[in-house]
C-alpha cells in the first residue's frame, strides 16, 4: 500500500491535522484556568517566592525524566542558554508575580488580567520585530488597557481582608507578569524555532528553577505548609505547569505566537468557575463588564477582529521579521 506525501516530502499520515491545534488549545486553557486556583491555594501557606519555585522545581523533576525517554536530550543540550533565559520569562518572574497578587486577588480576577498577555505580545512585537499595529489594532490597545484600568479602579475580587493600596500593587504584578509572558512568546518564536516543545518546556523550567533557588530559600515558610497546600503545588508543577507548557511550546510552533497567546480568552472562563465552585469567589457585575471590555480590547488588538474588514491585511498576515 502506497503512502501519499505533502509538499515537504514528509508522509500525509505523519502530517498534522488541519486545526488540531485547537484541541491543545482548549485543553491548555483547561490547565491555566486550575492554575490560578492552585496557586492561590499555595501561596497562602508557602508565599509568594516559595510557591513559585516549588511550582517550577517540580515540573523540572516531571519533565526531565520525559525529555531523555523521547530522546530530546541532545537538542537542550544545544539550546540550553536560549530555553533557561526564556524560561526565567516565562515562568519564573511570572509565577513569583501572580503568586504575591493571588495573596490579595481572587482567582478569577487574576486570569482576567493574564487575558491581557496577546495585548502585550503585540506591543512587543511592534516594538522588536517590523510588525506595526493597523489602526485597529492600536484601538484595541487602548480599550483593552482601558478595561485594565477600570477593573483595577475597584476592589471586587479582593480578599476579605486586602487593605487600601493592596489592588493597585496586585493589579500591577498581574500586568508585569503579563508583559513578561508577552516577551517570552516572541523570544521563543525568535530563538528556539524548531526546536523539540519538550526540550524547550524542560530547558524553562531548569531556568526558572535556578533563577528562584536562592529568593525561595531566604523566604521560606518557618511554619511546615499543610498536606493541602503541598498537594496544590504538586498539581500545579505537574498538570499545570509540565504539561501546560509542553502544549504551550507545541502551539507556538504548529499555531505561531499570536495564536497561541489567544489561550487567555479560555484561561479566565475556567478559573472563573473552578474559584466559583472550589474556593467560593464571587463573581461581581463589575468584574463581568471589565473582562468584556478587555476581551475586546486583545480580539483587536491582536487581530482577531478587524474594525475596517479588509483594512492592513497585508501586515496582520505576514510573518514578523526581527530587527
Amino acid at each position: 500500500m502506497s503512502t501519499t506525501t505533502t509538499k515537504d516530502n514528509t508522509p500525509a499520515a505523519d502530517a498534522p491535522k488541519p486545526k488540531a491545534w485547537l484541541i491543545d488549545l482548549v485543553l491548555l486553557g483547561a490547565l491555566w484556568g486550575a492554575s490560578f486556583l492552585f496557586m492561590r491555594i499555595g501561596a497562602a501557606e508557602f508565599g509568594a517566592l516559595p510557591a513559585a519555585a516549588v511550582r517550577v522545581s517540580v515540573a523540572t523533576l516531571f519533565l526531565l525524566p520525559l525529555l531523555f525517554m523521547r530522546g530530546h536530550g541532545a537538542a537542550l543540550a544545544q539550546h540550553w542558554k536560549a530555553s533557561m533565559a526564556i524560561g526565567v520569562l516565562n515562568s519564573g518572574i511570572p509565577f513569583a508575580l501572580f503568586c504575591f497578587a493571588l495573596l490579595t486577588i481572587n482567582s478569577g480576577l487574576a486570569a482576567v488580567l493574564n487575558a491581557t498577555v496577546p495585548m502585550f505580545g503585540a506591543l512587543v512585537a511592534w516594538a522588536w520585530f517590523r510588525d506595526r499595529p493597523d489602526a485597529s489594532r492600536i484601538v484595541g490597545l487602548i480599550i483593552g488597557f482601558a478595561g485594565v484600568a477600570m477593573l483595577a479602579s475597584r476592589s471586587a475580587g479582593l480578599h476579605a481582608d486586602a487593605g487600601g493600596n493592596a489592588a493597585l500593587w496586585a493589579v500591577l504584578a498581574c500586568l508585569g507578569a503579563c508583559a513578561s509572558y508577552g516577551v517570552a512568546a516572541s523570544a521563543t518564536r525568535r530563538y528556539l524555532g524548531g526546536v523539540p516543545a519538550l526540550a524547550t518546556a524542560t530547558g524553562s523550567q531548569i531556568g526558572a528553577t535556578l533563577f528562584l533557588a536562592l529568593p525561595a530559600l531566604w523566604f521560606w515558610p518557618t511554619q511546615m505548609p499543610s498536606l493541602r497546600a503541598w498537594l496544590a503545588l504538586l498539581a500545579l508543577g505537574i498538570a499545570c505547569t509540565g504539561l501546560a507548557y509542553i502544549l504551550f511550546f507545541r502551539l507556538i510552533a504548529n499555531a505561531g505566537p499570536a495564536r497561541a497567546l489567544t489561550v487567555t480568552f479560555l484561561v479566565p472562563v475556567f478559573a472563573v468557575f473552578y474559584g466559583a465552585v472550589f474556593l467560593g469567589e464571587s463573581i461581581t457585575q463589575w468584574m463581568l463588564i471589565c473582562a468584556a471590555v478587555i476581551v475586546c480590547g486583545v480580539a483587536l488588538s491582536t487581530g482577531l477582529v478587524k474594525l475596517w474588514p479588509g483594512a492592513g491585511s497585508a501586515a496582520a498576515t505576514s510573518p514578523p521579521r526581527p530587527r
